[in-house]
């Protein structure tokens, strides 16, 4: 089995590239799964890890673990307060707006009761078209196809909350089975190799909670998106792996700039 991409490590936590396809940990909804990203990065580390945020099983990208449960602990509050940048990059059908907020009240999905139980709650997502492409293929009802590179900022931490609100705005990413449109699904199966849904964490910045550093994560996409991006000239987006670890801002050194 192939190693796990270890993007940043130090005594208090790990930050990891999780492959598309991977559950975090087990839960009720993973009966009969076997392979979980919690257990292969303890075996990989040899010590216990604690999970600080989420990401959905067919999402990829960069996810950061506690190596302990006080630094869980503190980097969890830090998500939970909203103290952590996050962007995505998503493929959707359409040519998507240059820049958005979409500003659309979520109900949560939780599962333990009927939605219509469950409140709206606030969920805020700002996005911007990188690329796109149109293709000269009749996929739907129209004589040509045209699909858009996407860069997704959530501002609150809703469930599926992009992957949600993108299809709420008509622009639903590719290769999602519950909120996108099968006919595009299976012509990026069927045709362009890519049968997965094309949303990835690609960047995450946070203030490390025992260190003075803040901690400025890129992750690369996998292989199925880097190949769709050169397939569609969208290379110049490719995210690299990549660390920075900044001085945390104090208001004074604010005051100097």
């Amino acid at each position: 089995m192939q190693p796990l991409n270890i993007l940043y490590q130090d005594e208090h936590l790990v930050a990891v590239h999780k492959p598309s396809g991977l559950l975090v940990h087990r839960s009720a909804l993973a009966r009969g799964e076997t392979e979980f990203l919690l257990q292969r990065l303890r075996d990989q580390l040899g010590k216990r890890v604690y999970p600080v945020h989420r990401l959905d099983r067919p999402t990829s990208g960069v996810m950061v673990f506690g190596l302990s449960s006080e630094a869980a602990a503190l980097l969890s509050e830090g998500f939970s307060e909203r103290q952590v940048e996050k962007r995505y990059l998503a493929v959707v059908r359409g040519k998507a707006p240059e820049q958005e907020r979409l500003d659309y009240p979520l109900r949560e999905e939780d599962g333990t009761r009927p939605k219509a139980e469950m409140p709206a709650m606030p969920a805020m997502t700002d996005i911007r078209r990188l690329d796109s492409v149109e293709l000269p293929v009749q996929v739907d009802r129209y004589p040509v196809a045209r699909y858009s590179l996407v860069e997704a900022r959530p501002l609150t931490g809703r469930r599926h909350q992009i992957r949600r609100h993108l299809s709420r705005r008509g622009y639903p990413i590719i290769g999602d089975a519950k909120h996108g449109k099968s006919v595009h699904n299976r012509f990026f199966a069927e045709q362009l190799a890519a049968p997965r849904l094309l949303l990835a964490a690609t960047y995450l910045a946070f203030d490390h909670p025992l260190l003075d550093k803040r901690i400025q994560l890129s992750c690369a996409v996998g292989e199925t998106m880097k190949n769709l991006f050169e397939q569609f000239g969208w290379q110049g987006h490719l995210p690299l792996d990549s660390v920075r670890t900044p001085p945390i801002a104090t208001p004074s050194a604010l005051q100097a700039l």
